[in-house]
């Protein structure tokens, strides 16, 4: 299961990181694509941990787990937040004013997600694989993999038309 998660956020990163290439280069309709891809896969990680995760990490008794969930949640928050903030100001404003405004935002994105990631794989990770019972760890692989499947692969030129 942490195999699964942690494969994950390499591959957020690297959108992220095609994201922040793309804002530096003034690239609007590549930001815009990487941009609406990093908003979508994080939304389906985000969800595979509240729906599945952080539940069964809560109910094994891992010490402090539900202040460490807590802030954990708030980060999605605030990343989820972020993001809509950023696709919607590039709908309605797309221009290398827009990029430089949402790199700055992306930028204070990337270093939060880092330190989130970290805790999310020595911590929560960490406990689901060491706490849970052998059948609840299979269990929660296959719940948090049938979440992973509805991860989209790319973005859409189609839909970029659509939203100008």
């Amino acid at each position: 299961m942490p195999e699964l998660l942690s494969d994950d956020h390499r591959a957020v990163a690297e959108i992220l990181k095609q994201l922040l290439a793309a804002l530096r280069n003034n690239d609007v309709q590549a930001s815009y694509a990487k941009l609406d891809l990093m908003w979508a896969r994080l939304a389906v990680h985000i969800r595979a941990e509240h729906l599945h995760l952080f539940p069964a990490v809560i109910n094994s008794s891992a010490p402090n787990a539900e202040s460490i969930v807590e802030q954990l949640r708030a980060d999605h928050d605030f990343f989820m937040r972020e993001l809509a903030d950023a696709v919607n100001l590039l709908r309605a404003q797309p221009d290398t004013t827009s990029l430089a405004s949402i790199l700055t935002v992306m930028v204070e994105v990337d270093n939060r997600l880092s330190t989130h990631n970290a805790i999310e794989e020595t911590k929560i990770y960490h406990w689901a694989n060491t706490l849970l019972p052998e059948p609840e760890q299979k269990a929660l692989a296959a719940q948090i993999k049938a979440e992973l499947e509805n991860r989209p692969s790319r973005f859409s030129r189609k839909a970029w038309a659509n939203d100008l």
